[in-house]
């Protein structure tokens, strides 16, 4: 079968769109061992990122930052977010409308019954947090992010 028809019968299934949005992420994958990653990071963060639990609200001095520069995982110093789309959600947790291109995977949770959209790194698949659909323009979504997942770097002046 040659492409016109293959990229046809796609789009005769509804699958083409559905490539043509699917990204492959050109990140390289981090495997650690639970002993590596224990040794790397504080209890409370690996507490987060491995165990995919949840800070306390408001506890996090990222809530206040609002410098300019980018937010990254804690646990890989991979970029997920950019300062120009953080904003005060009002949760208790660093909040931001998008994340950089490639740097997030994400999973349905169950923990809570209902369904819920966790959200990880994209490359050490640690636990960040929740992504909604009650956050600002332009995107409508919400990442609320535990502020141990994540580690800031300010932009050079």
């Amino acid at each position: 079968m040659n492409r016109r028809p293959f990229l046809a019968a796609l789009a005769a299934l509804g699958l083409a769109p559905r490539l043509a949005r699917s990204q492959v992420s050109p990140v390289q994958p981090l495997k650690l061992s639970d002993a590596e990653w224990k040794q790397r990071l504080s209890p409370q963060a690996y507490e987060v990122l491995r165990l995919e639990g949840t800070e306390v609200p408001g506890s996090s001095p990222l809530n206040h930052e609002k410098r300019k520069g980018l937010f990254h995982c804690a646990a890989c110093d991979l970029p997920l977010f950019s300062s120009d789309t953080k904003f005060e959600s009002g949760t208790g947790w660093p909040s931001f409308y998008a994340a950089l291109p490639g740097a997030l995977g994400t999973k349905t949770d169950l923990k809570l019954i209902v369904p819920r959209t966790e959200y990880h790194c994209a490359r050490c698949e640690g636990h960040q947090g929740h992504v909604f659909d009650d956050g600002p323009a332009p995107t409508g979504k919400r990442y609320c992010n535990n502020g141990l997942a994540l580690r800031f770097m300010p932009a050079q002046a």
